[in-house]
């Protein structure tokens, strides 16, 4: 693990209740613009679908138009659920990418479908796709490697791009897979904490050297929530985990929940386990939140800390990544 571990952002492009997707873009834009002012790493954009919230379902075209605003930031996606794709195609996807971008580009992946039952048929996917997932990412590999004979079928773009790869997670498979390869391993402790230390733990015992990364790898996410003093973040939090609760008990409704009404549910079982999300959150003002960053850093065993900036207004989310920087903007 590093002595300061990289800042990097997971960033859904999130659409607000009374908002447009092109705002939610937009929004990401300037997210990322200040990220890459304030000494982020990068940024990564996960695949999500059927969820009116969140706009990043088209991950690799999203990774273009903020590349495209951007100058140096790492960009990546954080992830691409490989069972939903053929590996072929997210290789010339992330090819392409690498290609207009070089040296900005990363690729997790992620073995769940980022969605409900319903819309993983509407992919065209069946749920054995996921079982293939350890053979797709070594296929997905030699795609983006040179390696393969002129003869076969080859990636273009794609081919000898070799965009790193991270495998996602947040149980052991993950962890088990990724140290099998010798590839670096995410953890999403963002929102399931439950099973952190231990897959980081298996990871880094059982890690197998790669000819690309001699040294195991580890990122986590954490919820950032950021102001100008800790008081100020405290109550922004409280503010927070009510939004939070409204968001996800709203879903499948017609009409949102309101304020009042999540504020009724918050304690209960539901309310407290969708509050559980954010069992790994740094509350403060400049001082506190980067101490407890690095607290959190040190306790996860990681080299790179995942910042999800949680706070319920556009404002607020974009001042807690400036609080939060590693270099002030």
């Amino acid at each position: 693990m590093t002595s300061s571990p990289l800042l990097s952002i997971l960033d859904l492009a999130t659409v607000e209740a009374d908002g447009s997707i092109a705002d939610a873009f937009a929004h990401s834009a300037d997210v990322a613009r200040l990220a890459e002012a304030s000494g982020y790493e990068r940024i990564w954009y996960a695949e999500h679908h059927n969820m009116p919230s969140i706009a990043s379902s088209a991950t690799a075209v999203l990774i273009a138009h903020i590349a495209a605003q951007t100058s140096t930031i790492g960009l990546g996606a954080g992830g691409v659920m490989l069972p939903n794709h053929s590996p072929l195609v997210v290789a010339e996807q992330f090819g392409t990418l690498a290609e207009l971008h070089p040296g900005r580009i990363h690729l997790g992946l992620g073995r769940a479908p980022g969605t409900d039952g319903a819309t993983f048929r509407a992919l065209r996917r069946t749920h054995a796709a996921a079982e293939s997932f350890p053979a797709d990412v070594v296929e997905l590999q030699r795609y983006l490697s040179d390696e393969l004979p002129r003869t076969a079928v080859n990636a273009y773009p794609g081919r000898g791009t070799n965009v790193p790869l991270t495998i996602l997670g947040s149980s052991l498979f993950g962890a088990q897979l990724a140290a099998q390869l010798g590839l670096p391993y995410s953890f999403a402790s963002h929102f399931a904490p439950q099973l952190l230390t231990t897959a980081v733990q298996h990871y880094r015992a059982n890690y197998t050297p790669s000819a690309a990364h001699p040294e195991p790898y580890v990122s986590a996410g954490i919820n950032v929530v950021a102001a100008e003093s800790d008081a100020e973040a405290e109550a922004l939090f409280a503010r927070t985990e009510l939004h939070r609760v409204r968001t996800f008990l709203s879903r499948g409704r017609e009409v949102p929940l309101t304020l009042d009404e999540a504020g009724q549910l918050i304690d209960t079982p539901a309310g407290r386990e969708i509050r559980g999300m954010l069992q790994y959150t740094a509350v403060g003002g400049a001082e506190r939140v980067r101490e407890e960053l690095a607290q959190f850093a040190k306790f996860a065993d990681v080299d790179e800390l995942v910042t999800v900036h949680a706070a319920p207004t556009r404002a607020e989310q974009l001042a807690s990544v400036r609080i939060a920087a590693p270099t002030a903007a």
